[in-house]
């Protein structure tokens, strides 16, 4: 018979067991499908579907699915896989999948891919069950990181499989400590801790998420306990979850840079009009002048103070303090608006003109707040600015949209984005590097730019092994982005979470909630 003492302690450890651990997400999933990207797609689909390199919380690689890797030559990569690794079906996880899952997300059509990661491979081999090897199309040195994005799928399962069959569907197991169990569209996802897991078992038995867009609801909901995690706490905010005895505040610098996007390439542009409220003859956007007024324009520091009530830090570059490719150098550009008003006559723009400018309002707390603010500092200096604020799934249709005639339809237009590889390159490379479905470039070029001396640069920066001299490389890239105002940097966004009391979690540079760094508190 066991003792009193003994068995209330396998009580506890069997309810710590069956804890259901509960995260409040502001955006929601709308695909489970792991090789199209979307951040909150992506930070749930990491519990179920495994990738080969992971990372750790500073965006730095980290064995995954493969245990090691080495660069045979320049142009072959190695990896060894972890033994024992299953199937939610039981199934084993062997190299040929994972050459599978690569070939597939290098296939997969649409305007939210990873093609960018595995742009440079030309065969995907499985050597045999653990060695998967990878003959590129040029030197790539950072390879592994990219292969950070790629989720693995059953070879089997995912054989011609469709976005929806990934939707709990017969093509959505992975190898993850979770299982996909049921997503409600537009409300929550649920997930279930794996028998077939490798590792120690989770704490959580289930994990939910939830959707709780509203700001204020979501911090209410962890506040009355309703929830033991939230993300993209908004600075305002912060305080309430400070000063609760029940929850904590975790916060760090991210991958995310808020950027002014601009289509300096069209001959013309529709959102550009004269005193006469007629199009412009020609886009003022090309002329380097005009965006260096600009830059010049707009006051980070107050953006990054007021607007985002501390939650963001001026930017003058691509990539954020401590990432790679960010150079100390670079000054964040002066507010001077009178600068701003003599490059805008020298351009032939003495009276200014009118511009409409597009931007979220719902993608993270204080984006329409800080587009008008950016209308406001551009009308000071003579570029009369329209605001239109919309959400995220109109915009991102709308920027993906072309005129009659052929021009984006947003031809000035508020963002942010990071490359979820922490590489400042990588960012430049989907968002301004010249469009080449077949090289994985410009996957989210919306402005169409084209600069054949940044391809250049960064063509170099990839190629080279020695890290130091490709970090120099990388640097140089990113100068000249920003030097010929190619895009506006204006503020890194910087995330927070609320959590409990009682757990600990690490901030992650790039935003995600991973309940399986969500630990009861020794």
């Amino acid at each position: 018979m066991l003792r009193p003492l003994v068995l209330a302690a396998l009580m506890i450890s069997a309810t710590a067991g069956a804890q259901e651990l509960r995260i409040a997400m502001k955006a929601a999933v709308d695909s489970a499908d792991p090789h199209l990207t979307y951040t909150p797609n992506r930070n749930v689909g990491i519990h179920v579907f495994e990738t080969l390199v992971d990372l750790d919380p500073q965006l730095r690689p980290i064995p995954g699915l493969a245990e090691s890797w080495r660069p045979v030559d320049p142009l072959t990569w190695e990896f060894t896989l972890r033994e024992n690794v299953r199937f939610h079906d039981g199934s084993p996880f062997t190299a040929e999948d994972a050459a599978f899952s690569i070939r597939r997300a290098q296939s997969i059509t649409g305007a939210r891919t990873y093609a960018n990661a595995v742009r440079n491979i030309a065969e995907a081999e499985a050597r045999d069950a653990r060695r998967l090897v990878l003959r590129m199309k040029a030197p790539t040195p950072l390879q592994p990181n990219f292969l950070a994005q790629i989720g693995m799928v059953s070879a089997r399962a995912s054989v011609d499989a469709a976005e929806g069959d990934f939707n709990g569907g017969r093509a959505g197991i992975g190898t993850g400590p979770y299982r996909w169990v049921r997503w409600t569209p537009g409300q929550d996802v649920v997930l279930e801790r794996s028998a077939t897991w490798r590792g120690t078992p989770e704490p959580w038995s289930r994990v939910t998420f939830r959707v709780i867009s509203n700001d204020s609801a979501r911090v209410a909901a962890l506040l009355a306990g309703d929830v033991d995690a939230i993300d993209t706490v908004p600075a305002g905010l912060q305080p309430r979850i400070r000063e609760s005895d029940r929850t904590q505040l975790v916060s760090t610098d991210s991958i995310f840079t808020h950027y002014l996007y601009m289509d300096s390439m069209s001959a013309r542009i529709p959102n550009a009009t004269g005193a006469d409220g007629q199009p412009l003859p020609q886009n003022p956007l090309r002329d380097q002048r005009v965006r260096q007024a600009m830059t010049h324009a707009i006051n980070r520091t107050a953006l990054a103070e007021r607007a985002m009530e501390g939650g963001a830090s001026s930017a003058g570059q691509v990539s954020p303090p401590g990432f790679l490719g960010h150079d100390p150098s670079i000054p964040v550009p002066a507010y001077d608006p009178a600068l701003s008003r003599r490059l805008l006559a020298e351009a032939g723009y003495p009276g200014g003109f009118a511009l409409t400018i597009h931007c979220t309002n719902d993608r993270f707390a204080g984006d329409a707040r800080v587009c008008q603010a950016i209308g406001q500092m551009l009308t000071m200096v003579g570029i009369r600015t329209s605001v239109d604020a919309l959400p995220t799934s109109i915009y991102f249709r709308r920027g993906t949209t072309l005129t009659p005639t052929g021009e984006p339809e947003l031809s000035a237009h508020l963002s942010m984005y990071g490359s979820t590889t922490g590489i400042g390159t990588e960012s430049i490379t989907s968002l301004i590097r010249t469009i080449n479905p077949g090289l994985g470039h410009g996957g989210w070029n919306r402005t169409r730019y084209s600069n054949a001396e940044l391809d250049r640069l960064l063509t170099v920066a990839e190629e080279i092994f020695d890290a130091d001299e490709r970090e120099r490389a990388m640097q140089r890239a990113l100068r000249f982005a920003v030097d010929q105002q190619a895009l506006l940097p204006v503020f890194f966004v910087k995330m927070a979470w609320g959590i409990r009391r009682g757990l600990t979690m690490p901030a992650r540079g790039d935003g995600f909630t991973m309940a399986t760094a969500i630990r009861p508190a020794p």
